[in-house]
């Protein structure tokens, strides 16, 4: 078997994650430590007990999911020694999940990973004012006539841009609010099967965020990023990274450009990859990766049970 492990993104999250991890690892209590030092919050308290509302907030997620992923990381290498650079051919992460992906790598550290995610999140939040943007999943269009779709619904000042090509049929867009709602009556004419609007803060991966995108190059310059020990799949190129600079670069470029998540997938297919391994919470990456190659096998792992499982086989 040929691996890669992936890294999911926001809508992931849910309270009581991570907790029982927390439970049963030494290990993942240690991270969850780190975090919770490196942000001067008691992070781990509100994924475990929330309240929900404060959870997603998205200066809270993304820190969150990038510390259950780790953690995950962290037993998998201290309790199985199943180490990344000795079992993966690629690292690849959803969004914000790429965080994830280069601190598992060796690329960032654990604690600058969850400080750049805490200033993300908070510079994506404030990037559009609440209400001026949307985001709309379009179910059964290819990226293609979704690029048509959101082309189209652009008009009269209005952005609407593809935001993540996730898998064949399932493209989710993004921009002002307006223009979104218009592209979802397009794409009722172009043969979609369903257009709803997604219950998100912000309209994330368009060209809206630019002021998170330069909060992101501000917070970058200092922060100390290594050559990855097993090469990552960008999200802005669908194409491994493996330089610094580039990494830095790509991360900033990430922040208003669409994740190809569909053409990461098949690039690592394509490389010899025939295993996709999920580390964190949630499902949402495993589901796809069926969607994109019915032959891939996709495992993921979350829970005690999940990665004692995972030990047994490997």
């Amino acid at each position: 078997m040929v691996w890669a492990y992936v890294f999911p993104g926001q809508g992931s999250q849910a309270v009581g994650m991570g907790k029982e991890l927390a439970g049963a690892f030494t290990e993942a209590r240690e991270v969850f430590g780190e975090i919770d030092e490196a942000l001067k919050q008691n992070l781990s308290k509100l994924m475990f007990e929330g309240p929900a509302d404060e959870l997603t907030l998205t200066e809270n997620a993304q820190p969150a999911l990038m510390a259950v992923s780790m953690a995950v990381v962290r037993v998998l290498e201290l309790q199985g020694k199943v180490s990344i650079r000795n079992t993966a051919r690629y690292v690849a992460g959803h969004s914000l999940g790429e965080y994830s992906a280069l601190a598992a790598a060796g690329s960032l550290s654990i604690s600058d990973a969850a400080r750049l995610l805490k200033t993300r999140g908070r510079a994506m939040q404030q990037a559009v004012p609440v209400g001026v943007g949307a985001m709309a999943a379009l179910l059964g269009l290819d990226i293609d006539a979704a690029l048509e779709v959101a082309s189209q619904a652009s008009s009269g000042g209005e952005i609407c841009a593809t935001a993540n090509d996730n898998a064949p049929g399932q493209v989710v867009i993004s921009g002002h609010k307006g223009a979104v709602e218009r592209a979802i009556e397009i794409a009722k004419t172009k043969g979609g099967k369903r257009a709803m609007l997604l219950p998100v803060s912000a309209p994330f991966h368009c060209p809206l965020m630019k002021p998170a995108a330069d909060a992101m190059a501000d917070a970058l310059v200092d922060v100390a990023i290594k050559s990855p020990v097993v090469p990552v799949v960008a999200n802005v190129t669908a194409a491994t990274v493996v330089d610094p600079e580039d990494i830095k670069r790509l991360l900033v470029q990430q922040v208003t450009a669409m994740v190809r998540w569909r053409e990461s997938v098949r690039m690592m297919k394509d490389a010899g990859v025939d295993t996709l391994i999920e580390l964190g919470a949630g499902k949402v990456l495993t589901g796809l990766a069926k969607r994109i190659d019915e032959s891939l096998k996709a495992t993921s792992l979350q829970t005690p049970q999940d990665i004692e499982a995972f030990l047994k086989q490997s």
